[in-house]
């Protein structure tokens, strides 16, 4: 039932993409090009999502435990660092240099276009790095801890 679900949020949320032109690089490209051909209509896309989450976490929150699972897993504060500050600069001038980020871009891939498949493998590739680079830290911290 949970698979089934998740399902069908994630096609509901692919089509919302969709329809918003969130799939469409270039409508991107020009919500972020305040000096140029600046196009605002996506910020209502976005105020729209805040819209609905909003009041959805408020809810939430009130309930014990979710329905299909045994505890809730929502996003905790936490403080502002140099991994997530370097984190959000790179996701910010990946989605601006490429006009897409992670949803939209998985979204796109049910529609033939070479970016969409770049931008995807791109975007594992990274992922990959970055648990490499993680390992990597680690296993460098255990070693010194043990000298």
């Amino acid at each position: 039932m949970r698979v089934l679900l998740g399902l069908i949020s994630g096609l509901i949320f692919s089509l919302g993409l969709v329809i918003s032109g969130m799939t469409n690089p270039a409508k991107v490209q020009n919500f972020l090009d305040l000096a140029g051909t600046w196009d605002p209509s996506l910020a209502f896309v976005m105020g729209g999502a805040i819209a609905v989450a909003a009041p959805s976490f408020y809810f939430i929150k009130r309930r014990e435990k979710p329905i299909l699972a045994q505890n809730f897993k929502l996003p905790m504060p936490s403080h502002l660092d140099r991994p997530l500050l370097a984190g959000s600069a790179i996701f910010g001038i990946g989605w601006g240099i490429g006009g897409l980020c992670p949803g939209p871009a998985i979204s796109s891939l049910g529609m033939p276009s070479g970016q969409a498949f770049a931008f995807v493998a791109a975007m594992l590739l990274g992922m990959i790095m970055a648990k490499v680079v993680k390992a990597g830290q680690g296993s460098a911290t255990a070693s010194t801890s043990k000298a």
